[in-house]
């Protein structure tokens, strides 16, 4: 039985950083995002007998290994043993993904959430999506002690555009915002996502940014209220006031740590702003990665040609993460009779 998991990436608008837990669950949380039709995937099978390592896991390495603990890719190691394989035999992984990982876009979580799915199916189990997201949760924060927060994991399981609350007592949900399609449909033609050509380790830039969290807590409790502010415009219509607010978010989070940004990315938001953007911000933590602009359409032509960065076209999803392929040839390798993944109900 071979399997593929498809997770898409996520745009976070609002609330970056009041989604790590050092924060919500003392004040609460709140943050605004989508996902969009850019996606991870990961392809897992049992390996079969006659293959001399039992573990082959193909990334940006390649490893033929004879035990989990010589795994290195960290979270194929701690989600093998998370999800109870060791002595299940032998188990092949493989990673290929639309966009480079660090980059601000939630590939981390998407990774997590589309390698638990599929390994999950592996074993006959369906996740329910919220359980899938706390699974993921628990894998990068307890398991890997990443400096992560907890909106990437819930955007990318669940797909679409969501405010996603975090409570003083753990509790998480979602609400997908009711704005009308069409004010969507605008806002998603009037966004620019581009490349700055650099990533970063982004859990060493949310550790800095991390510890100063409750030095700076009048902006963080301000970016919260950006949340709901932002999901208002959205039903209104009043998508340059969201532009404009995208650019109020970004000189908060600027504020939070000097890690968050550097000069050269500075000078790519300046320019942006220069030729027609109203606002936006660097996606993910910091340091490097992603921008997205909100720019209107007349203006578009020129902040690419300004900008000379690779623009990377995208529309937002709704479908979340899920399983796109169950081949059933080859299942009498497996250590034990599974269900169909067809007939589970994700």
């Amino acid at each position: 039985m071979i399997l593929i998991s498809k997770t898409p990436f996520r745009i976070s608008f609002f609330g970056g950083g009041t989604d790590y837990p050092d924060w919500y669950l003392r004040e609460g949380g709140a943050v605004l995002s989508t996902s969009i039709d850019k996606y991870c995937y990961i392809t897992a099978r049992y390996l079969p007998p006659f293959f001399p390592h039992p573990y082959r896991i193909v990334w940006s390495h390649i490893e033929n290994v004879s035990t989990i603990p010589e795994i290195l890719h960290p979270a194929v190691r701690d989600g093998l043993r998370m999800m109870g394989f060791a002595g299940d035999g032998g188990v092949e992984i493989h990673h290929q993904g639309d966009l480079p990982a660090r980059t601000g876009m939630g590939s981390s979580s998407a990774f997590a959430n589309g390698l638990l799915l599929a390994l999950s199916a592996l074993k006959g189990r369906a996740f329910e999506k919220s359980d899938l997201y706390l699974k993921s949760i628990e894998l990068e924060q307890k398991w890997l002690k990443d400096n992560v927060g907890s909106q990437d994991q819930v955007a990318t399981a669940l797909g679409g555009f969501n405010v996603i609350r975090f409570g003083c007592d753990g509790g998480i949900s979602a609400t997908p915002v009711d704005a009308p399609r069409r004010h969507l449909a605008e806002l998603n033609d009037r966004l620019l996502l581009v490349f700055s050509g650099a990533n970063r380790l982004g859990s060493r830039i949310a550790g800095e940014v991390i510890s100063k969290l409750h030095d700076r807590a009048g902006v963080l409790r301000h970016m919260r209220e950006m949340v709901d502010e932002g999901a208002a415009l959205l039903r209104a219509g009043h998508l340059d006031d969201f532009g404009r607010l995208l650019h109020e978010t970004w000189q908060l989070k600027r504020s939070i740590s000097s890690a968050v940004s550097s000069p050269a990315l500075d000078d790519i938001y300046e320019t942006a702003l220069r030729h027609g953007a109203l606002g936006g911000k660097l996606l993910g933590a910091g340091g490097a990665g992603f921008m997205l602009f909100y720019v209107p359409r007349e203006h578009q032509a020129a902040v690419i040609d300004a900008l000379r960065l690779l623009h990377v076209p995208f529309r937002f999803e709704n479908k979340g993460a899920r399983l796109i392929q169950n081949d059933d040839q080859g299942d009498f390798f497996a250590p034990r009779v599974e269900p169909s993944v067809k007939e589970m109900v994700l």
